[in-house]
């Protein structure tokens, strides 16, 4: 099937696989052209292929590395002329435990990547191109980072800044970029795998629509949020759980 272009141009962080590459595809299917970023060079190459090596392009590097930032941003801009969206996505969670037993270098390093490096990009395509263009932007978020979650607090303690960040752009950068972000509850990535492996069923049984999530469903979200159809929503938090919350209720 033939993709018509749409025109538009997205710059996607930590996008090689997991959520960041079911954005891709999600925004590749409707038309975009795609920047894709993360560590390992040889997997954004095999991601880009797969999607379309005539749109997309991937940028190796290290999300918090403020060059690394600045190198995609400009190559999006010399490969594709413009950026008009920017997901990130990039994000680490190297550490399980108490937050009382909390190594804290550990959460500096997960700060790091997963708050100030979206900062930095979100100021990136803002300068190249959003400021005088527009666009929208969407930071992968977390339920983590909008309830307490027993072992991952350095993970979780990072989404809810995640969340306060949208805020943060959503009102500088009005009325011109829109700024939401997206809290997944646990999706079936390698990232996540250690929630959920070897008692999937288990873990999916909590959820009232009966599955954990899946990259396309963070993906589909990601395309409603950057697309002509939520001209009229910025600085929101959508959380794409499965219904997990509603067993937080009384009764």
């Amino acid at each position: 099937m033939t993709v018509q272009d749409s025109g538009r141009v997205a710059l996607i962080t930590g996008a090689s696989r997991g959520i960041g590459y079911g954005i891709a595809q999600a925004l590749v299917e409707r038309g975009d052209r795609v920047c894709i970023t993360g560590r390992n060079e040889d997997a954004l190459k095999e991601a880009a292929e797969t999607l379309g090596a005539d749109r997309v392009i991937g940028v190796a590097g290290k999300a918090h590395d403020e060059a690394h930032q600045a190198a995609a941003v400009a190559r999006t801009m010399e490969a594709f002329g413009r950026v008009d969206f920017l997901v990130n996505n990039a994000g680490t969670n190297p550490v399980f435990g108490p937050i009382a037993e909390l190594d804290l270098n550990v959460a500096r390093k997960v700060f790091e990547t997963n708050v100030v490096s979206a900062l930095g990009f979100a100021q990136q395509t803002w300068k190249a191109w959003q400021k005088e263009n527009g666009g929208a932007i969407v930071n992968i978020a977390s339920v983590a980072g909008v309830s307490a979650s027993p072992f991952i607090g350095a993970y979780g303690m990072s989404k809810a800044a995640m969340v306060n960040l949208t805020l943060q752009l959503a009102h500088e950068f009005a009325p011109v970029v829109r700024v939401n972000s997206i809290a997944p509850a646990v999706v079936k990535t390698r990232f996540a795998q250690a929630l959920y492996e070897g008692r999937e069923e288990e873990a999916a049984a909590a959820y009232p629509l009966g599955r954990l999530g899946v990259p396309e469903d963070i993906g589909g979200a990601a395309a409603f949020l950057t697309s002509d159809q939520s001209a009229w929503i910025t600085g929101q938090t959508l959380v794409v759980d499965g219904g997990i919350f509603l067993n937080a209720g009384v009764g």
